[in-house]
């Protein structure tokens, strides 16, 4: 059973009395971590399948995160190693990095604003050596996935080609990208909708931050149409484009934000690490606020 399955045996109010901050979150504790429904005084424990009797309550979201991470520090090993016979040189011309014959196994580029040194064993980031790994997993992604387009990618494009797939300012929403289904919601809860929240009426101030991250407004038919726009470069290929329309409030209108995408993303990233790059924007920005 999924959380958002087991949240139709819950009154979904967010009331707290289970421990936990929303009903999401013991959703997932309870279908993930192994605990206890019970915890829940509004659960309804007729309905419940027999899968959930063994359950002790004993693991958690602590369990769930430890898992995560066990796995995400799997995932970076995996993406170090596909990099680790990759010409830096040739690479940095595909991704749109610096390299020079002095580091000749480091990549030098832009990432939301911060200076990113990217070896074949390590990251450094703003000076630090980059820890989280999420982050990571992104980093080593766009160099990995760039290092395997350079050899023939999905749109048959080779190195010597690499150009025809460059990002082009042609500007297209999620739903335009393939297998965009079961990402579109993702998008929208852990990007879009938080920027929309937290600027609503603020449209004045979400300006400078953007700057910060090397932000440039936008100027075409798409960005004249939002009440405010810009391009904000995650990935020195892999620009995002925010358009922003603040509350009505005599309308009843509330803020809406929406991120369009390059045409030629999928060159550079995967679909996941593509929404994940917008959430680590969106983080960024709130970051700054």
């Amino acid at each position: 059973m999924t959380p958002h399955e087991f949240l139709k045996y819950i009154p979904a109010t967010n009331c707290g009395e289970c421990g936990y901050a929303a009903c999401l979150a013991f959703a997932v504790a309870v279908t993930k971590g192994g605990v206890a429904p019970g915890l829940c005084p509004y659960v309804q424990r007729d309905s419940l399948p027999a899968e959930f009797g063994a359950a002790k309550g004993e693991s958690g979201l602590d369990r769930v995160e430890r898992g995560q991470d066990e796995r995400d520090m799997a995932l970076v090993a995996h993406l170090k190693s596909k990099i680790q016979s990759l010409d830096f040189c040739q690479l940095s011309r595909r991704l749109g990095t610096a390299w020079s014959a002095e580091n000749p196994d480091q990549l030098r580029f832009r990432y939301l604003g911060r200076l990113i040194l990217l070896g074949r064993d390590e990251v450094v980031m703003d000076g630090q050596q980059l820890v989280d790994p999420r982050d990571q997993i992104l980093l080593y992604n766009y160099v990995a996935f760039g290092g395997n387009a350079s050899g023939g990618n999905a749109s048959g494009n080779t190195g010597d080609g690499a150009e025809e797939s460059l990002p082009n300012g042609t500007w297209v929403g999620m739903e335009s990208l393939p297998n965009f289904i079961a990402k579109i919601r993702t998008l929208a809860t852990y990007c879009e909708g938080r920027l929309a929240e937290r600027f609503a009426g603020r449209i004045e101030e979400l300006v400078p931050l953007c700057d910060k991250v090397g932000g440039e407004r936008g100027n075409d038919e798409q960005g004249r149409s939002a009440d405010f726009s810009a391009v904000l470069p995650v990935l020195p290929y892999v620009p995002l484009y925010l358009l922003f329309w603040d509350q009505d409030v005599e309308d009843g209108f509330e803020a809406r934000v929406k991120i369009l995408f390059d045409q030629h993303i999928m060159d550079f990233l995967d679909l996941e690490s593509l929404v994940f790059a917008a959430e680590r924007m969106a983080d960024r920005l709130l970051e700054l606020d």
